[in-house]
């Protein structure tokens, strides 16, 4: 008798489980703190100036025309984005030396640099403001100096003016400039420097024509990053400015705590704030945050 022996199936294994990506969860304390710390306080602040304002929507429509178009609020536009343009233009003249020797450079003095950059960034803007109104006053460091050596026979004007705000400006905003280049530097390869000077190529040729060019995203986002902090600006310009440098916040504040005027300030923050968003999606899509920080 014959016996058939049936070949044994192939063993089915289950598969483990696909562990499931929890990486979003990191996120999440972020986003909380963007929602309740930002975006519901902004809602609240929109939702309470107009409903304060008595009258209809078209006579809403007629006073936010009126006041966007008043001579206070398109010269205070006016003077925000001349400040902001020459802060910005400063922080980088300033800033790209500085962050092309921190990627060049070894040693000690990098070290010092560094710790120059990265301290006053961790202070409070309050103290760097007064700081520099001790050190640029009548009776300041700097007219101390000036006067004890001769150079001058008068203390400089150097507060409440448009030179005060700029310095201010440009000192407070120099730490973003000058990160945001070095991350951008330090992604440029080394081994193209080195090919174009096995090519013959000269070290001021080689910074211009190889060098700066691969450096030119990071000076664009440099820019765009100090342009959409100045703009927004408030208490440099109203603790070293005159009254000729009023600038959008600084009218913002004023329709908010002498005139009490909430409509308007919610007008003319809204503004402000689509043009921040404006520039912020540019740039969004010039920058490549994976090359800003190191990625290929």
């Amino acid at each position: 008798m014959t016996v058939s022996i049936a070949a044994p199936g192939p063993v089915v294994r289950s598969s483990p489980s696909v562990p499931r990506d929890r990486t979003l969860l990191l996120v999440l304390p972020a986003l909380a703190v963007l929602v309740f710390l930002f975006l519901v306080p902004l809602a609240l602040f929109f939702v309470r100036s107009f409903t304060e304002f008595d009258g209809t929507t078209a006579e809403f429509i007629d006073q936010g025309r009126d006041l966007l178009w008043s001579q206070a609020y398109l010269t205070a536009l006016g003077t925000t984005n001349w400040i902001s343009l020459i802060v910005t233009v400063t922080t980088l003249l300033i800033g790209y030396p500085i962050a092309y020797y921190l990627t060049t450079t070894a040693g000690v003095g990098v070290r010092i640099v560094v710790l120059s950059i990265v301290l006053p960034y961790f202070t409070s803007i309050i103290v760097r403001t007064f700081s520099w109104m001790v050190l640029l006053g009548e009776h300041g460091l700097v007219n101390n100096v000036l006067l004890a050596t001769g150079l001058i026979g008068a203390p400089l004007s150097l507060m409440y003016n448009r030179l005060g705000v700029l310095i201010g400006m440009s000192y407070v905003l120099l730490p973003y400039m000058v990160l945001t280049l070095y991350a951008a530097m330090r992604a440029i390869d080394p081994v193209l420097l080195r090919a174009a000077a096995g090519l013959g190529a000269s070290g001021l040729y080689t910074f211009r024509r190889v060098y700066f060019p691969l450096s030119l995203h990071g000076v664009l986002s440099g820019a765009l990053i100090v342009y959409i902090l100045s703009i927004g600006f408030f208490i440099t310009p109203a603790l070293m400015g005159g009254q000729h440098d009023i600038m959008i916040a600084m009218l913002i504040d004023r329709a908010l705590e002498v005139a009490v005027d909430w409509p308007s300030a919610a007008l003319m923050s809204l503004t402000l704030l689509v043009v921040t968003l404006a520039l912020y999606a540019v740039y969004y899509r010039v920058t490549d945050i994976r090359r800003l920080i190191g990625g290929r």
